[in-house]
């Protein structure tokens, strides 16, 4: 599917230009995260890419199994890639001064490859496998089974948060600190926690479960656009179910808020249904219209999606650590020195800065661009 590579690319160069602005000072509401409850574009991006992660599992599990690729082999490749995803976002959590008391341990990859593995072993365990016409092996997960987790992991969660008690705290609450899932992270993580909050982090271990959640609905999604049913039938109820769980979503918001960095049931439905609103606006335009030269940009981010984010987490760390003496003897920063030089000055303040961040989209798109062009995709 074109379409699901142009959706992740979509994804991937949207969350470069929100990660990387001239200044974290001047920044348009719409590319900030939401204070804490309620949403912005900004905090659709993250779970659009566990949802396309959940959609992907499908059609590479079948691929690979059409290939011959048994259960058991699948499993273990499973297993191998969320240990080398982890393995990255540890890596780049740490780049370059690793130091090891403080490095986080949990972080955007960290969380992918955990969702990854949660919900590949589960698609294995459960699928079944059938012959096809032409002798190759097909695998079809069990929808039933797997709607019936996402159910469990989700009442669960806002059970397990609303009726638990926090020590000092009480059951309950739903504040950065007060919440179980910050309690819990803080119990198994300690110091090792988002260093910008230090008490609680927004991909924590606890909040990864309804996160896993996010990554079942795409393999439900995935399971439907791989039926026998007609593509536009398939598109329609991609966007009727789509609807659905955004309605119920924010129905429920007033009683278990829609939250981001606590990755509340809520959220789940809402950015769900919101992928898969967008999942069907490219399956029409790109698969069912065949117009995809406008989107050439994001297949070379989709494509190397993972790279594309390490890349961009490489390189944005090396010019803020590194520094050199301007005249007066002054130590800058590169990121700061070249920002000042030749954004600052030619713009408003928010202009300036998103700028630079459209700047930095697309020097990370100039480096990939040869990788694409010479189709050399990194698979992990």
């Amino acid at each position: 599917m074109v379409s699901l590579d142009v959706f992740r690319g979509i994804t991937i160069a949207a969350m470069i230009l929100v990660n990387d602005p001239g200044s974290w000072s001047h920044i348009y509401a719409p590319l900030k995260h939401a204070e804490w409850n309620g949403w912005t574009p900004t905090d659709l991006i993250f779970p659009f890419f566990l949802f396309i992660v959940g959609v992907s599992m499908t059609l590479s599990f079948a691929s690979r199994a059409a290939h011959g690729l048994m259960r058991t082999s699948l499993a273990l490749h499973v297993v191998r890639r969320s240990a080398l995803i982890f393995a990255i976002g540890l890596f780049l959590n740490g780049f370059p001064y690793f130091d090891l008391h403080t490095i986080r341990i949990m972080g955007v990859l960290q969380r992918i490859a955990l969702c990854y593995l949660a919900a590949g072993l589960l698609y294995l365990a459960t699928c079944r496998q059938d012959s096809a016409a032409d002798g190759k092996v097909c695998v079809r997960g069990k929808i039933g089974v797997t709607a019936a987790v996402v159910v469990v992991l989700l009442v669960g969660y806002w059970a397990l948060m609303t009726f638990v008690p926090v020590s000092g705290y009480g059951a309950g609450h739903l504040g950065k600190d007060d919440n179980l899932g910050a309690y819990i992270d803080r119990a198994l993580m300690g110091g090792h926690l988002w260093s910008e909050s230090k008490t609680w982090d927004p991909e924590g271990l606890f909040s990864t479960f309804p996160a896993i959640a996010t990554t079942l609905i795409g393999v439900l999604a995935g399971e439907w656009l791989r039926s026998e049913r007609q593509s536009a039938r398939k598109a329609l109820g991609l966007a009727i179910a789509g609807a659905a769980l955004m309605l119920v979503g924010q129905l429920l918001h007033p009683y278990f808020p829609i939250n981001k960095n606590l990755w509340t049931s809520t959220y789940v439905l809402f950015t769900s249904g919101f992928a898969m609103l967008l999942l069907t606006l490219c399956y029409g335009v790109v698969d069912l219209r065949g117009w995809w030269k406008w989107a050439a940009p994001f297949l070379v981010f989709g494509r190397n999606a993972i790279l594309a984010y390490a890349l961009a987490t490489i390189v944005a760390e090396i010019s803020i650590d590194f520094q050199f003496r301007v005249s007066g003897g002054r130590l800058r920063t590169l990121h700061g020195w070249f920002y000042d030089k030749y954004f600052v000055p030619h713009a408003s303040p928010a202009n300036a800065s998103l700028a630079f961040a459209v700047f930095f989209v697309a020097l990370i798109l100039l480096l990939l661009w040869p990788l694409y062009r010479k189709k050399v995709f990194v698979r992990i």
